[in-house]
């Protein structure tokens, strides 16, 4: 992503104390200028939610982070401990892992700052994922086991696929509700699910973030869900994982049990 981009999206939503989360097509932490940029996001007022495997962090670049306010940094860990980690995550060290994760805990301890650190575990075939959340537990404010995920795409390695959502009840996706998508070029698209952009709708450089996000296309799909008729939309007619979509187990519970945990 350019910096004007990043800096567009920012510099609108800043004055909302928007919520930043940063994810998506690799690892954030591989941008050249990840930290400078996370650190004007800051400036302009806005929440910042960071995901990554933990393989680029040093000392400098997480005291930058968690100084200029990062509100979580979410560490994708999918095990609990080598042989597992090697298996779900290949090319990528534990002891690195680890040693990134408590880093980051000692550094935010030390500075007294607010920042969330959290571990996520995807449910999948071949993980004990009790295991690995006990041992995440020990280290980090919150452990969320997140459900497996095709997006279209994968094959479903799912070790748990009952729904959030009963698909008989036809409730409406709050992704619609709670999620601004937006790729590196300015694209917008309905849902993070569409992971290739394929039905984007808007650019963020032509219109503003508000103007989408109010705007007819949103809306009418809203109105689709909100009626029962989500399944209308091409895109959700052929969701294979709507129904791990949850109104009350979502990011912000994620956030809220963190830092419930940090101030007990």
């Amino acid at each position: 992503m350019s910096e004007a981009v990043f800096k567009r999206i920012a510099d609108e939503s800043g004055p909302h104390n928007s919520l930043l989360r940063i994810s998506g097509g690799g690892e954030p932490m591989l941008h050249s200028k990840a930290v400078e940029l996370i650190e004007y996001a800051k400036e302009k007022g806005c929440r910042v939610g960071l995901i990554t495997n933990g393989s680029r962090f040093d000392e400098e670049k997480l005291t930058r982070l968690i100084r200029c306010g990062i509100d979580a940094i979410e560490f994708s860990v999918d095990a609990g401990d080598e042989e597992t980690y090697t298996m779900v995550r290949p090319n990528l060290d534990w002891d690195n892992l680890v040693q990134s994760v408590k880093m980051a805990v000692r550094i935010r301890n030390e500075l007294k700052a607010d920042t969330r650190i959290v571990c996520s575990v995807i449910n999948q075939k071949g993980v004990d994922v009790d295991k690995a959340e006990a041992f995440w537990e020990e280290i980090v404010d919150k452990v969320q086991v997140r459900k497996y995920l095709t997006w279209g795409y994968n094959e479903n390695h799912s070790a748990d696929d009952s729904p959030y959502l009963p698909p008989e009840d036809r409730l409406p996706c709050p992704w619609l509700f709670e999620r601004f998508n937006i790729d590196s070029r300015g694209d917008v698209t309905l849902c993070g699910e569409d992971i290739a952009f394929a039905e984007k709708f808007a650019n963020i450089m032509e219109r503003s973030i508000q103007d989408i996000w109010h705007g007819e296309e949103f809306n009418k799909f809203r109105r689709l869900h909100l009626g029962g008729k989500g399944h209308h939309v091409p895109i959700c007619s052929t969701c294979p994982d709507w129904k791990y979509r949850s109104w009350n187990y979502n990011y912000w519970k994620i956030l809220k049990d963190a830092e419930d945990k940090i101030k007990s």
